[in-house]
């Protein structure tokens, strides 16, 4: 090769290893993780809790990490797919909000009708239904309760 072929060779080299290298790089974004829906049922007493939320955090103490998967309670049921988003899969830490469903100036979905009640679940990887009954522990703060204290 005389000089002039060398010097038209070289820049055509760089711009080519450089567009490999994009390729490259740009193809090794890690993918996001499968996601996998969860509906169920959830009571409270034995009857269906009118609102609030169910969230699935992976757990990290058992080597699970991803994105957490979120549903909102409607008339006791709940589904990923309803505005929510679904999970990755294995151990996870279930949390449920439970709310009365009666409309207050600052409680849009009602008062509290438990303390979040927690649970460790293995999800399968896999679409699936999952049922909570949440059991019994006497009244959250700040419900609406009858009664109430009396005397002076």
């Amino acid at each position: 090769m005389d000089g002039n072929t060398r010097i038209l060779w070289r820049p055509a080299l760089i711009c080519s290893s450089l567009f490999l290298l994009t390729v490259f790089v740009a193809g090794c974004g890690e993918r996001p993780p499968t996601l996998y829906h969860v509906s169920g049922s959830v009571t409270f007493n034995g009857k269906p809790v009118p609102a609030g939320s169910v969230l699935f955090e992976p757990d990290t103490t058992k080597g699970n990490t991803g994105p957490a998967g979120f549903a909102k309670i409607k008339n006791g049921r709940y589904d990923t797919r309803d505005g929510g988003r679904g999970t990755i899969g294995g151990p996870h830490i279930v949390r449920i909000t439970g709310l009365d469903g009666i409309p207050a100036e600052e409680l849009p979905e009602g008062a509290p009708l438990f303390p979040e009640y927690t649970k460790a679940i293995d999800l399968p990887k896999q679409n699936s239904t999952q049922d909570f009954d949440v059991p019994a522990t006497g009244p959250a703060q700040g419900s609406r309760g009858g009664g109430g204290a009396s005397g002076v």
